[in-house]
């Protein structure tokens, strides 16, 4: 099973995101945005910019 991004509202009633691994695992979590349509923004974002991503240790 493929991961997948989770939107949702906080306890503040900001909008955030959440990565899941296939196993239901997170292994990622946003900021706060003000709007769900921003948490959307920036989950796609991140979905684009961790395509062809490579591990560089520093």
């Amino acid at each position: 099973m493929a991961g997948k991004f989770e939107v949702y509202e906080d306890k503040s009633g900001k909008f955030r995101f959440r990565l899941k691994a296939g196993n239901g695992e997170v292994v990622a979590s946003s900021e706060a945005y003000e709007s769900k349509s921003g948490a959307h923004k920036g989950a796609g974002a991140v979905q684009r910019a961790a395509d062809g991503a490579e591990i560089v240790d520093v």
